[in-house]
């Protein structure tokens, strides 16, 4: 199947609108907090011209899909990628998730397990482990910043996406880009940007990411001012067990974009290496 676009049917009747591009070993891309599979171009273009069939849909409520008013939580994010993997029929497929995503890939494991998977590859993690601040996660956020957070997309979601659309990227990042950018975010429901916001900050995967076996890589930013990496992505691959992260230097939360080709190399090789594995 060289490519189609196509919707996939939630189990609660949502329709998700889905990417498929190429022929080959799969690999299956999740997408950040309200950003579309559309963020995903630069990635799938060549890696589906390499030899790999690239799908990525858009969340509920996010881009081209169903605005469900209902379902903004990891099991049910969980379970629609699960629609999706069974829907295409995919198997041995290299699951690479985006920052909110991450949660997501984490989720789906905990709920389905990795009969479907060969390889996880989690980019700029940012709700894993775990970001609230508790008694036995001193480093997390506190209330009071979570709160203030909240206030500010609740009053004016385009305002705070612009003001933070610099930091996403690396300077001289063209404003055509970032234009794009906002743009994809602002297509998201109000609602979906709220709650995905919500359980992002306030979700525990502390356990959940000690359990999975996978062949898993963590890639991160050192320059990453959306999710830290001391924060998310060097504690998540401490508790993966047996998973290696890779840190690009000088590179932000955007790193799909501004360092694409060296993240795609990374994909292909990972990608291929786990594929041929059984």
């Amino acid at each position: 199947m060289s490519g189609f676009n196509d919707d996939v049917r939630a189990a609660d009747e949502t329709l998700l609108f889905v990417r498929s591009w190429g022929e080959g070993a799969a690999i299956v891309f999740l997408s950040g907090w309200t950003l579309s599979s559309a963020m995903w171009g630069y990635q799938m273009a060549p890696l589906s011209t390499a030899g790999f069939r690239c799908v990525a849909y858009d969340r509920r409520g996010h881009g081209r899909s169903g605005d469900s008013g209902r379902g903004y939580d990891f099991d049910t994010l969980a379970d629609d990628l699960h629609s999706v993997l069974r829907r295409l029929e995919l198997q041995r497929v290299c699951l690479v998730a985006h920052s909110f995503a991450a949660g997501e890939a984490v989720r789906y494991i905990s709920r389905h397990g990795t009969e479907r998977l060969a390889s996880l590859v989690l980019l700029a993690p940012a709700c894993t482990p775990f970001l609230q601040q508790t008694p036995d996660n001193p480093l997390g956020l506190d209330s009071a910043s979570i709160d203030a957070l909240r206030a500010q997309l609740a009053q004016s979601f385009p305002a705070w996406a612009e003001a933070n659309s610099e930091p996403y990227f690396t300077p001289g990042t063209s404003q055509r880009l970032m234009d794009w950018t906002l743009q994809m975010m602002l297509q998201t429901s109000h609602q979906a940007m709220l709650e995905c916001n919500r359980i992002q900050l306030t979700t525990d995967f502390r356990a959940e990411l000690a359990r999975i076996e996978l062949p898993t890589l963590v890639i991160h930013g050192d320059r990453d001012a959306s999710a830290p990496l001391e924060l998310t992505g060097r504690p998540t691959a401490q508790l993966i067990p047996g998973a290696r992260l890779q840190v690009y230097e000088g590179a932000p939360h955007g790193l799909y974009y501004t360092h694409q080709e060296r993240l795609n190399r990374d994909l292909a090789s990972f990608a291929s290496e786990h594929a041929r594995s059984q």
